[in-house]
């Protein structure tokens, strides 16, 4: 009896369990259904060409054209990495908005990040039609959709124009960018391939500064020389310049000689005089001793005058007189 009853319990405990394998038989098929869905999903996904376009400089500008959403970003940014879902996925929904997404690689376009005045990494612009708008708002995927979506850019200041990528000035920052980034290609150089120190490097840079501005300036005071060429100077000596005494020395001679003039011209009159008397027809003792006085008066005043001629004063106001 008890042989049967534990035949009948084993029985009905194997029967109990095949009927549960059997339940759970569609959850397990329908798990393994879902896991292959959902790998098939993936690959898909990665296999599928992304929908962002990858803007350089030399088809940066088909933004001016249509509405675009930007982000310059690298390959070493921590943000750009966590943001990187968030844009493919605003690429995959760019025909529902009706624009188009683009990123920009400053390690392989550094002219851009000039032309953009990029100073942080992710930086997300907004364009339309030539029209540049800086986005400085969140960047979840909610806030990025509404502010397209609901066009919510409209409410931003576009970019002044002096600072518009499509100038002409942001064009030379473009080239001091690309210019920077030369540098520091040539400064790794310098550090990896020929083993230099850091202060080497710089010691090379300081040298280079100094020929290359030396031969500029060289250049550009050599065309200046060209263009307007010096005038000739007269090189003869010139008079050293009157002091106020010896001025006020010149004016004493001139006043001089105006008194020698005066005196000649009373000379002149005196002889006229003589040589009336001695025309005259009066020859008496008186006459004759007047005249006499008179020649011995002249003969005296003659003298003073060549003393007066050949004083230093007078020698003196001549040299200044041919100085001038």
């Amino acid at each position: 009896m008890w042989c049967g009853n534990r035949s009948r319990v084993l029985i009905f405990s194997r029967s109990a369990g095949a009927g549960a394998a059997v339940m759970k038989l569609p959850l397990i098929v329908s798990l393994c259904l879902v896991a292959v869905v959902w790998q098939t999903t993936l690959a898909t996904a990665a296999l599928a060409p992304s929908k962002v376009v990858k803007l350089d400089e030399t088809n940066w500008t088909l933004t001016l054209n249509d509405e675009w959403m930007l982000e310059f970003m690298a390959p070493w940014c921590p943000a750009c990495t966590s943001l990187k879902g968030t844009w493919d996925d605003l690429g995959s929904s760019a025909k529902v908005l009706k624009i188009n997404v683009a990123e920009i690689d400053v390690t392989t376009a550094p002219g851009l990040s000039g032309r953009f005045l990029v100073t942080a990494l992710p930086t997300i612009y907004h364009v339309i039609n030539g029209e540049f708008r800086q986005y400085k708002g969140p960047r979840d995927h909610d806030s990025l959709f509404t502010f397209v979506e609901g066009k919510r850019w409209k409410a931003t200041e576009p970019v002044s124009w002096w600072k518009n990528p499509d100038s002409i000035q942001m064009s030379y920052v473009s080239y001091f960018f690309k210019m920077s980034q030369m540098l520091r290609v040539v400064h790794n150089i310098l550090l990896e391939q020929y083993g230099l120190p850091t202060w080497g490097s710089y010691l090379v840079f300081a040298l280079a500064t100094i020929l290359l501005g030396s031969i500029i300036g060289l250049l550009m005071v050599a065309c200046i020389d060209f263009l307007y060429p010096q005038k000739a100077t007269d090189k003869r000596p010139q008079p050293s310049p009157i002091t106020k005494s010896e001025e006020a020395e010149v004016m004493n001679d001139d006043l001089i000689d105006e008194e020698e003039d005066n005196s000649e011209e009373y000379e002149t009159q005196d002889d006229k005089d003589e040589d009336e008397e001695k025309n005259s027809a009066s020859d008496t003792p008186e006459s004759d001793s007047e005249e006499e006085n008179k020649e011995i008066e002249n003969s005296g005043s003659g003298a003073s005058d060549k003393d007066n001629k050949s004083s230093p004063n007078v020698r003196r106001r001549k040299t200044v007189r041919k100085e001038k």
